[in-house]
C-alpha cells in the first residue's frame, strides 16, 4: 500500500485512519501487506530501523537521493516503510502548514513517493501481487505502473486506486509534469490533461486496473454530475472497474466499554455510564447540567463539504432558530473555515444551549461521543464518514444528510414502529436541517421508548474492517483477472 498518511504515524483525516486498519486486517487475514508513506517532520527517527544504504529514485531528468526507515504498525506484523527526503518531507505538516495553505511543490512531493514504491520494492526483493494506491497523493502508482514499469519486475503486477474523496483530486499547473519523468504525449494519453492543468486523480483512474471507493452509495454518487467534480463521465466509462466498500471501525480505540477517554464505560446490557458521561460533557462545555435535555453533539471539520453555510451560515443557517426555539442542547467541537470558527465562537456567547470548542481533541472528541444524545452530520456529501458509524456504537443516535456512507450506515426512524437507528433528511436545507433536529427532539419528549430501542439496535451494529478486507481481497481478484490481459 501506498498511501500520505497512516494512523498513528501522520493523519490529516480519516484517510489515515482507514489506510491503518486496512493494513492490519488485511494482515490478519493472511496477506503479506507492506506500507509506505513519508517520513513527514512530526515523525522521529528515533525508534525507526535504518534500511541499508540510499535509495536513488529516478525523477525527471535526475535522481534524487533517498533514505529509508522501518517499523510495525503498532499491534501488528505491517511492515512501514517511510520515505526520508528532507527537501520535500521535512516540513511541519502533510500536506500544507496549516489546513488552509497548500504547499506549491506538492505533485512533485508525492510523485516521489509514487515512483520510490517501485524502488522500495526491489531494494527488499519483495514484488507485490497488487500495489493498493490511495486518493490523489499516490494517484500516480498505477500511472508508473502502466507505463515506465509496464515490463520487467512488475510485469504480473496490478493496481487498485482507492478514492477516499472525489473533491480532492491533485490539479496543479502542468508546469509541473516534466518532473514525472513520463514522455509528454501521457499528458494527453495517461489521462492528466485537465483544463490545460494536470489531475493527479485523473490520470490514476485512467491508469488503475480496478477502483475503489469508500461506500457503495458514494461509488454511485460519484458517476453522477452533482457528485462528480468533473470526473462523472470518467467513472461512468470505467464502472465496471469500480466498487464501494463501507469502511470499519477501529472498536479497539471506538468502544464506549473500554474507553479510557470518557469517565466511566457503560454497555448495551448497562448504559448507567451514559448518563454520567452526558453529565461531563455539559459541565466540560460550560453547559446547564440537565438529563431531560437532549444534547446534540458535533466534531467536523468547518469546511463546505460539512454543510456548515446550511448549519451555521449568517442571518439564514438552521442552528440559530433551533437554539431559540427548541429545548436542546448542543456541544461542537470544530475547526476550519475563519468566518464559521467566528460564528461558533458568537453563537457559544449568545445561546446559553449552544457551546463550541474550536480545534480538534480526541479525548473531547470521545466524551462527545459518548455524552450525547443525537450527533449532527448534516454533509453535503460524505464518501463514509466515520463519526456517524462511532455514535452508533456509543449509543448517540446520529442526525444525517441521506449521502455516500451515511446513506449505507444509518436507518432512517420509522415513527410507527420505532425501528431504525437515526434521523435522516434528504435535501441539504436549512429548513431540512431545522425540521430534522425538531424530528429528533420530538422523538425524545414523546417517544422515549422508540428512542432506547433505537439505542439498543445501533450499539449491536457492527461496521468490521475484518468484512471491509474480505472484499477488498475479492477486488484484488479481480484486479489481478483484468491484469491478465496485460500481463499477455
Amino acid at each position: 500500500m501506498i498511501s500520505s498518511e497512516a494512523v498513528p504515524f501522520a493523519k490529516s483525516g480519516g484517510l489515515g485512519d482507514a489506510v491503518g486498519a486496512l493494513a492490519v486486517s488485511l494482515s490478519e487475514l493472511g496477506h503479506d501487506v507492506r506500507l509506505l508513506i513519508p517520513r513527514y517532520y512530526s515523525i522521529p527517527r528515533d525508534g525507526l530501523k535504518a534500511l541499508e544504504g540510499p535509495m536513488g529514485v529516478p525523477m525527471g531528468d535526475s535522481e534524487r537521493w533517498t533514505q529509508v526507515f522501518s517499523a510495525l504498525l503498532p499491534d501488528s506484523h505491517v511492515p512501514v516503510y517511510f520515505l526520508d527526503y528532507e527537501a520535500f518531507f521535512g516540513r511541519a505538516g502533510v500536506y500544507g502548514a496549516s489546513s488552509r495553505e497548500e504547499y506549491p511543490d506538492n505533485p512533485q512531493r508525492f510523485a516521489l513517493l509514487s515512483r520510490a514504491a517501485f524502488q522500495l520494492c526491489r531494494k527488499i526483493s519483495w514484488i507485490p501481487d497488487i500495489l493498493h494506491a490511495h486518493d490523489w497523493p499516490s494517484s500516480l502508482v498505477p500511472v508508473y505502473l502502466s507505463t515506465l514499469e509496464r515490463t520487467g519486475d512488475f510485469s504480473k503486477t496490478a493496481s487498485v486506486l482507492s478514492i477516499h474523496n472525489l473533491g480532492y483530486q491533485g490539479v496543479y499547473p502542468k508546469e509541473h509534469f516534466p518532473f514525472f519523468g513520463l514522455d509528454w504525449r501521457s499528458f494527453h494519453g495517461a489521462g492528466f490533461e485537465f483544463h490545460d492543468s494536470i489531475n493527479l486523480l485523473k490520470a490514476g483512474i485512467c491508469g488503475a486496473d480496478c477502483l475503489s471507493t469508500v461506500s457503495p452509495t458514494y461509488a454511485r454518487e460519484i458517476q453522477t454530475p452533482a457528485y462528480g467534480f468533473g470526473l462523472d463521465g470518467l467513472l461512468r466509462y470505467r464502472s465496471r472497474d469500480l466498487v464501494g466498500i463501507l469502511n470499519g471501525v477501529d472498536y479497539k480505540v471506538w468502544n464506549p466499554e473500554i474507553d479510557p477517554h470518557i469517565p466511566t464505560t457503560y454497555s448495551v446490557h448497562k448504559m448507567e455510564g451514559k448518563a454520567i458521561c452526558k453529565k461531563a460533557l455539559q459541565e466540560g462545555f460550560g453547559l446547564p447540567v440537565d438529563p431531560d435535555l437532549p444534547l446534540i453533539g458535533m466534531v467536523a471539520r468547518l469546511t463546505e463539504q460539512k454543510g456548515i453555510e446550511e448549519m451555521f451560515g449568517k442571518g439564514f443557517g438552521a442552528i440559530p432558530e433551533v437554539c431559540r426555539s427548541m429545548a436542546a442542547q448542543f456541544a461542537v467541537i470544530g475547526s476550519g473555515e475563519a468566518w464559521c470558527e467566528e460564528e461558533l465562537e458568537s453563537l457559544s456567547e449568545r445561546f446559553p444551549n449552544f457551546k463550541a470548542r474550536i480545534g480538534y481533541d480526541d479525548k473531547l472528541a470521545h466524551l462527545v461521543e459518548a455524552g450525547s444524545d443525537f450527533f449532527l452530520m448534516p454533509s453535503r456529501y460524505e464518501p463514509c464518514g466515520l463519526n456517524q458509524m462511532y455514535s452508533l456504537r456509543y449509543g448517540t443516535l446520529p442526525i444525517v444528510h441521506r449521502t455516500g456512507g451515511l446513506a449505507d450506515s444509518v436507518q432512517n426512524y420509522v415513527q410507527e414502529t420505532g425501528d431504525g437507528t437515526g434521523f435522516m433528511f434528504d435535501d441539504l436545507t436549512p429548513r431540512a436541517l431545522y425540521n430534522t433536529i425538531g424530528w429528533a427532539v420530538w422523538a425524545w419528549y414523546n417517544r422515549g421508548a422508540h428512542i432506547e430501542m433505537m439505542r439498543a439496535k445501533a450499539m449491536t451494529r457492527v461496521f468490521s474492517w475484518e468484512k471491509s478486507a474480505r472484499e477488498y481481497t475479492a477486488l484484488y481478484g479481480r484486479a489481478l483477472a483484468l491484469g491478465r490481459s496485460r500481463f499477455l
